[in-house]
């Protein structure tokens, strides 16, 4: 999630304080992102150094104002205009987890999965009962009100994120069985040459022996 973009996307409407730059952008994303007030003004610090963003002037309430520069508009067209990369994703919890448990002693990894699953199927309902709020307020208010559109698009993100989710989880549980059940018909592993010969002498020296004392048997 890239702050400063989303600091400058709010900029480029007129200049805001801190704490209004907070509470648009969370309003926006519906909370999704929270921000705190040290994490805004930090950042607005770093686009002032980088001359993205300028102080200009105060509110009639004391609040400092900033505001996009030109440099600031050019970093803004380029981040809408460039896609997002993704050949270097980020870290997924999820994945690393499941890649830990993977022969990890103690750890069914059936068990991880179905609790996954179950955590991931109850918040892709939760996100589809806020997206019908959210189509309701956009069939309410229309076009005038680009913070539910926003809501929305970011809303119907998360579901289809999460859909995905369940859907890998069904495929890695299937992957298991399949393997499990694959290893379970190939039986065990075949004995090496050494082994067989090994077994093969052994048996000749007990044969010998038994032979030997049955001779001395009285």
């Amino acid at each position: 999630m890239s702050i400063r973009h989303g600091l400058l996307a709010l900029l480029e409407h007129g200049p805001r304080y801190g704490s209004q730059l907070r509470t648009e952008f969370e309003f926006r994303t519906g909370s999704t992102w929270p921000l705190n007030v040290g994490q805004v003004y930090t950042t607005l610090s770093r686009l002032e150094r980088d001359g993205m963003v300028v102080q200009d002037g105060e509110d009639e309430a004391g609040h400092p104002l900033y505001a996009i520069t030109d440099s600031g508009r050019v970093e803004l067209r380029s981040w809408f205009e460039h896609p997002v990369d993704r050949t270097s994703p980020a870290r997924d919890e999820l994945a690393i987890k499941l890649a830990m448990a993977v022969g990890a002693p103690g750890v069914d990894i059936r068990d991880v999965i179905q609790s996954q699953r179950r955590h991931t199927v109850k918040a892709m309902q939760d996100y589809t009962r806020l997206k019908a709020q959210a189509l309701t307020a956009v069939e309410k208010n229309g076009d005038r009100e680009r913070d539910d559109i926003a809501w929305l698009l970011v809303l119907e993100q998360l579901i289809f994120q999460t859909e995905a989710e369940a859907r890998w989880l069904d495929h890695c549980e299937s992957r298991l069985i399949r393997l499990s059940s694959t290893a379970q018909a190939a039986g065990p592993e075949p004995a090496s040459p050494g082994a067989v010969a090994g077994a093969a002498g052994t048996g000749a020296r007990a044969a010998a022996g038994a032979e030997e004392a049955a001779r001395h048997r009285p």
